[in-house]
């Protein structure tokens, strides 16, 4: 049973959050309510509509909606019947100790003031979840971190949808982070310091001095910013946008997050300890709306294609989760949702004072298609080359990443 009643079932925007007045609000709501109600009711779903409103300002507003809407994102049938399995697996899983371990430390996970009794039954259906996916999957490989992308879901829609909706996830979106290796993570990480170019060389070139890395951002990434974030409506408003859009949209969002703290990073002594203190600790007053939409434009106007190119080391691609399914060219051609933030960002072309604050670096006018994860009538995924070994990987520090 999905539960979150005690940390509220309400929108996460400030527009949402009062911020307009009053009536104004309920008539956003209220409109925003009917066109994904209508986009549900149609025949066959509209999935493009879907993803316009969970990329849109509130996202999808409640967890009601989310049950309705995250599965038609990841093109799943609610009909079928939950995966089980008929072993023991809390016996035969190598897993089972470090999945028990990281479950018993994610008590804040939990809504506060949730009775004992409830939270170590959803704790024991969190083990439950991850065991049986693993189980299922034997090319997928547990890391930490997982637990608290698996206990978003199960809060919001329950167990038996969770491992549904959690199985495809991990199969598609999170695929990288559970290969043998953090290769193609940390490939996926490279591309952090070339978005950040992009748009602001100064930050850049300071924390190239400064011998950062990308370390700070490592659990940002592999948790879709469950571990990090305290408020819960901020976590699953990030959901919506993810499971809206491409894989490494999160990594976008990772930049816009370090790009919106310049001047406190800049304030910082150009050295690792401090710049790495300052990053890995993320404010919880963010913008997230406004943020959301620069990570979108951003996306738009310099796509993982050109980042590649610019982030290479050499011109060797890598294949990551996002260039392994072939019917991407299908799936984007029957729905294009990447239309949403292409319009935003031409509307914010013709706003010169937004453009200025958000894209700074003179490019030259191509864009390429938004590739965002087309889970339509066929599950499909973005053909995107990932480059290995593009920047400089961090030294490796010994960090217990999520105590």
């Amino acid at each position: 049973m999905a539960l979150r009643s005690a940390q509220g079932d309400g929108p996460t925007s400030s527009c949402w959050d009062g911020g307009a007045e009053k009536a104004d609000f309920n008539a956003k709501r209220k409109k925003k309510v009917a066109e994904i109600y209508q986009a549900l009711n149609s025949d066959p779903a509209d999935v493009a509509a879907l993803r316009r409103m969970a990329i849109s300002e509130g996202g999808l507003l409640t967890d009601e909606i989310r049950r309705k809407v995250w599965p038609k994102l990841l093109n799943v049938n609610t009909n079928d019947p939950p995966p089980i399995s008929g072993k023991d697996l809390r016996q035969i899983s190598k897993d089972y100790q470090q999945v028990l371990l990281d479950v018993r430390r994610s008590l804040r996970r939990f809504p506060p003031g949730m009775p004992e009794e409830q939270r170590e039954g959803l704790q024991e259906e969190l083990i439950d979840i991850i065991l049986l996916i693993l189980e299922r999957n034997p090319q997928l490989h547990y890391y930490q971190g997982y637990h608290d992308i698996v206990v978003t879901f199960l809060l919001v829609v329950g167990e038996r949808l969770a491992t549904s909706l959690v199985e495809k996830l991990s199969t598609h979106h999170l695929r990288d982070f559970m290969d043998p290796t953090m290769d193609n993570t940390k490939h996926i990480l490279n591309y952090l310091m070339p978005i950040i170019d992009q748009v602001n060389p100064e930050l850049h070139d300071f924390m190239q001095s400064a011998e950062v890395g990308t370390i700070f951002a490592l659990s940002w990434l592999i948790t879709w910013f469950g571990h990090v974030l305290s408020d819960f409506r901020h976590v699953v408003r990030l959901y919506d946008f993810f499971l809206a859009c491409h894989p490494l949209m999160p990594i976008y969002f990772a930049a816009v997050i370090v790009l919106y703290r310049e001047q406190e990073v800049l304030d910082c002594d150009c050295d690792m300890a401090s710049v790495h203190h300052l990053l890995s600790q993320i404010p919880q007053d963010l913008p997230y709306e406004t943020l959301i939409s620069r990570a979108g434009d951003l996306f738009v106007q310099f796509p993982p294609s050109e980042l590649a190119r610019e982030a290479a080391a050499q011109q060797r691609a890598e294949k990551t989760a996002a260039s392994t399914f072939k019917d991407f060219e299908l799936a984007s051609a029957q729905q294009r949702p990447d239309m949403v933030l292409r319009q935003r960002f031409r509307g914010l072309l013709r706003t010169e004072d937004r453009t200025k604050d958000v894209l700074t670096k003179p490019r030259t006018n191509r864009f390429v298609k938004l590739a965002v994860m087309g889970l339509t009538v066929a599950l499909g995924a973005a053909a995107l080359a990932v480059v290995k070994s593009a920047l400089e990987w961090a030294p490796k520090f010994q960090l217990q990443l999520f105590p």
